[in-house]
């Protein structure tokens, strides 16, 4: 049992699957809206291939720099995306894409290492992954209209 886990995200996003994969694919587009609101990211390494890896530091607006790595573990094109955080807090997030009415139904399921971990992170990340959403939804809107 995960629950304890776990921290899950779900919205319909009124994009194409293709659209939302795409800005997961696209390192332009995904260091564009990756992170909570006010962060930039800058991309070391971007091989989103199946086992590819993932390499970043995520620069918070004070100035604080977060190192991140992470695999490709699972990517099915337009409906998952599994990516493993090879470092601290060490996750599996895994985004799935399901068409629902006239857009995309995104589901995010976080899963930590341990239960003490995720109660400590799922403060500040429940937020976080609602503005990852709102921000994919702005990058989404702007590449639609060729901003």
């Amino acid at each position: 049992m995960t629950d304890d886990r776990t921290l899950r995200t779900s919205r319909t996003l009124l994009f194409s699957a293709e659209e939302i994969y795409g800005a997961f694919a696209s390192p332009k587009l995904l260091a564009a809206w990756w992170g909570p609101e006010g962060f930039s990211n800058t991309f070391e390494i971007h091989d989103f291939i199946e086992g590819g890896r993932w390499k970043f530091v995520m620069h918070a607006p004070d100035g604080t720099n977060y190192q991140n790595e992470s695999t490709f573990e699972a990517l099915e094109p337009y409906s998952k995306i599994v990516i493993h955080h090879d470092c601290p807090p060490r996750f599996r997030l895994t985004i799935e894409l399901t068409a629902e009415g006239h857009g995309t139904r995104v589901t995010w399921n976080q899963v930590f290492e341990d239960a003490e971990t995720a109660k400590v992170v799922k403060e500040r990340a429940g937020p976080a992954n609602e503005q990852n959403l709102d921000r994919l939804t702005r990058v989404l809107e702007q590449t639609r209209s060729g901003i």
